[in-house]
């Protein structure tokens, strides 16, 4: 009896130490994003021609449809990771989505 409950009591010691270091391996990263930024976006989408998508309620969360063509960060927006993010502009206003979920991450 006493050897199953120490077996017991130590597989849930490994399962619950093992699920620790997953969450601990497991990073998130904000980005801020300025004012100034948004300005850039726009201004570059517009030399380039790129269309603005029309779509209801686009908040931060949103997941964009795969119809809806993102772009990479203009040169001139530096933020961390920005191989992490791409921009769509959608309602005249632009858009940071996030690479691989497509879900925005920012809206100006």
């Amino acid at each position: 009896m006493r050897k199953s409950l120490f077996s017991v009591v130590t597989a849930s010691v490994l399962v619950a130490g093992a699920g620790l270091a997953a969450a601990q391996t497991t990073t998130t990263t904000t980005t801020t994003w300025t004012p100034e930024e948004g300005s850039a976006i726009t201004q570059y989408s517009t030399t380039q021609g790129y269309q603005s998508y029309t779509q209801p309620d686009v908040t931060v969360g949103t997941v964009l449809p795969q119809t809806v063509t993102v772009y990479p960060l203009p040169p001139t927006v530096a933020v961390p990771s920005p191989n992490s993010y791409s921009y769509t502009i959608v309602n005249n206003q632009p858009v940071v989505v996030d690479r691989t979920t497509r879900q925005v991450v920012h809206v100006w």
